[in-house]
């Protein structure tokens, strides 16, 4: 993809929250050829090593942040509980927004705050990057074209090794906070069924559990019901040492074949050919997320994340949307929420059990054994 071309004036955007996901979305806006990075934290010694190290301005204080520096758009990556009152702030001070997955702790607030964005005409972005992954976006494609018929199930999977033993909880490992495996970890694949299908009609057989957590579930089991006919059966465990990194897949059984994809391929079996969809063949096709993804022309650590950010900057320029652009808005996120409120909701009197005592781990000698 080639470069936009250049405007006199950079847009200036304030990465709000400094953790681990805010200081990877710094990096990225403050790379960013068209844009003047700004950064906000509450403070401590991050902010203070920042501060000594970059030229960019740092802000302790979000509301006086909005005030004195007036940015052309915040991105949002503080603990999920502060993501609706900051949202909302940005949007009455006329900002554009970019927040961090989940969107919020109550989905009526979400579609409130879509709402209102709406009405103002304010960009406005949320953080499933998964949605930018080729193998996903050929998903929807391949579903549009009805490529394996009436879909009748799915096994919609994500699991990854953040909790593998009791530690010192973060705001992650806290309910309040909008903690646990549900909230940081099945969104994502909850996201991609909004996607593909809406929100559920009806949820049942919710399993929230912790593992090794005192607050918050570990995992995640829930059947998911859509107005099409789909059943979709939910498994996350973020307590999965068999996974180096994060690992989101999908599965899908049709009338005309299955559909499997994660973030490296997509896989198709057709019973037989479909006359929307001439480039897949009857039987097995294989098809590799470097394929059916264009590069993008801002990159930086990934191509999903390239794409995110780059058309959020895109859109607060004003610039026209890049051809196969994926939508990623409020809109959208308020139907995870609401998703996420039907789970609680099927779940709510089940008394979380507690977790597992935990024997010491054994020392493993590789090559040995």
């Amino acid at each position: 993809m080639t470069e936009p071309s250049a405007r006199p004036a950079k847009s200036r955007i304030a990465v709000v929250g400094l953790g681990k996901m805010g200081l990877s979305h710094f990096a990225m806006v403050n790379a960013h050829p068209q844009v003047q990075a700004l950064a906000c934290d509450a403070g401590g010694f991050l902010t203070d090593v920042l501060e000594k190290n970059i030229s960019a301005p740092v802000f302790r204080d979000y509301a006086a942040m909005l005030a004195e520096a007036r940015p052309d758009a915040v991105l949002i990556a503080t603990p999920s509980k502060l993501h609706g009152p900051m949202v909302r702030a940005a949007l009455d001070a006329g900002v554009h927004v970019f927040c961090e997955k989940p969107f919020t702790l109550d989905w009526r607030q979400s579609e409130e705050l879509a709402n209102l964005a709406e009405a103002r005409g304010l960009v406005n972005r949320v953080g499933y990057h998964y949605r930018h992954v080729g193998a996903f976006a050929e998903v929807a494609r391949l579903l549009q074209g009805g490529a394996i018929g009436q879909v009748t199930h799915i096994l919609a999977e994500a699991y990854g090794p953040v909790v593998l033993a009791p530690k010192r909880a973060t705001w992650r490992g806290q309910k309040s906070e909008g903690g646990g495996c549900l909230y940081d970890y099945a969104a994502h694949p909850l996201n991609l069924l909004n996607w593909y299908f809406g929100t559920p009609t009806a949820v049942s057989g919710s399993v929230l559990a912790p593992i090794f957590s005192a607050d918050v579930d570990d995992q995640v089991m829930s059947t998911l019901r859509f107005a099409g006919g789909q059943t979709a059966q939910l498994s996350v465990n973020w307590s999965d040492e068999a996974q180096r990194k994060m690992t989101v897949r999908l599965t899908l059984i049709g009338t005309n074949g299955r559909i499997f994809a994660d973030r490296q391929e997509a896989q198709i079996y057709l019973r037989k050919p479909v006359a929307a969809l001439p480039d897949l063949p009857q039987g097995w096709s294989v098809k590799y997320t470097t394929e059916m993804t264009e590069d993008p022309w801002f990159y930086l650590r990934g191509e999903e994340y390239s794409h995110q950010i780059a058309d959020f900057v895109a859109a607060i320029r004003g610039e026209p949307p890049r051809p196969g652009a994926v939508p990623n808005d409020f809109r959208s996120a308020a139907q995870t929420d609401r998703t996420i409120a039907m789970i609680l909701d099927d779940h709510s009197g089940q008394a979380l059990p507690p977790p597992r005592p935990t024997l010491p781990r054994k020392r493993r000698f590789f090559g040995l054994f």
